[in-house]
């Protein structure tokens, strides 16, 4: 058997390490919103044959005035395009200049394409703002329903732990999960220029639901065997561990593989939504096993300490 709760500290302080540096990269460099949040355009094709640098697509762009253009290089041939414009003669004077890249061609009537489009998505500032509102509100929706399920759930635990010490604990466990990947993305922001977006709040959504789906297992397992337990509080919550571990590792690396053969195989428009995913589940998982649990313990010795 695994002794996890003997070693609760160290646990404990890997997620607050993580959670502090999370804390403090978001506090500096905060969350790059994408077009979905402040509006604008989002224009995605590929080049036919050799793509031209990022400086000079930029220079052939640059009598349009595009206001907070970027150019994103993607795989070999593709390139992202954001600005803030969004208006549809805007869209189409950007492709004839992506088309003037075109080599000459021998045969003055022959048609030379240069340029492909993928995608072209436009929103309004208005809209984004309401995105962005309505993307705060439904996370704190899920985290008010997962209270109140795990107030119901659990209504019958008393002792030794008071029920609503398991839902406290489920929330810093979300909260673990969220403000790492936030603090990833941030650093990801910062450094690579990576937006968020409504696919990211998606993710974010689903880690939180996979998350507390992994924690009310083990939990549900704790309440189950502490009738019947011969243990103290902190090894019925280790055996229960080790009874769902193998369960619990075993269904997040089937979601971690594919997550990450979707990261590295798919393509640029869900990479990040994978990749977020990819982040928020794996430390889900962790938060699961060793931050939720061992702090329900830790709760546990301070109040026979202090009683």
């Amino acid at each position: 058997m695994y002794q996890i709760i003997s070693k609760s500290k160290l646990w404990l302080s890997i997620s607050g390490a993580l959670m502090i540096a999370s804390v403090i990269m978001l506090s500096m460099w905060g969350l790059k919103p994408g077009i979905d949040f402040t509006g604008g355009s989002l224009l995605e094709g590929k080049f036919l044959q050799d793509r031209p640098s990022v400086t000079q697509i930029e220079d052939k762009l640059k009598d349009l005035d595009l206001h907070s253009l970027t150019v994103q290089p993607v795989a070999d041939r593709g390139v992202i395009l954001r600005f803030q414009e969004t208006s549809e003669d805007t869209h189409q004077a950007i492709l004839k200049k992506l088309e003037s890249f075109a080599p000459a061609s021998k045969d003055k009537n022959a048609a030379v394409s240069a340029f492909e489009e993928q995608r072209f998505e436009a929103v309004g500032p208005s809209v984004g703002q309401e995105l962005q509102r309505k993307a705060i509100y439904a996370i704190i929706l899920v985290l008010l329903a997962i209270s109140i399920y795990i107030a119901i759930a659990f209504r019958g635990v008393s002792r030794p732990v008071p029920s609503w010490k398991y839902g406290a604990a489920t929330l810093i466990g979300l909260f673990h999960d969220v403000v790492i990947v936030l603090g990833f993305f941030s650093w990801l922001g910062h450094f690579q220029g990576v937006e968020v977006n409504t696919s990211f709040v998606a993710a974010v959504l689903t880690v939180l639901g996979f998350s507390v789906h992994d924690t009310i297992v083990v939990f549900d397992r704790i309440r189950e065997n502490l009738p019947r337990s011969n243990s103290d509080f902190a090894g019925t919550v280790n055996a229960s561990l080790n009874q769902t571990l193998t369960r619990s590792i075993n269904t997040s690396l089937t979601v971690l593989l594919v997550l990450f053969s979707i990261a590295i195989l798919g393509g640029e428009s869900i990479h990040y939504f994978a990749l977020a995913l990819l982040v928020g589940i794996f430390f889900g998982t962790y938060s699961s096993i060793f931050l939720a649990s061992p702090l329900l313990v830790v709760w546990q010795h301070w109040q026979q300490k202090n009683s």
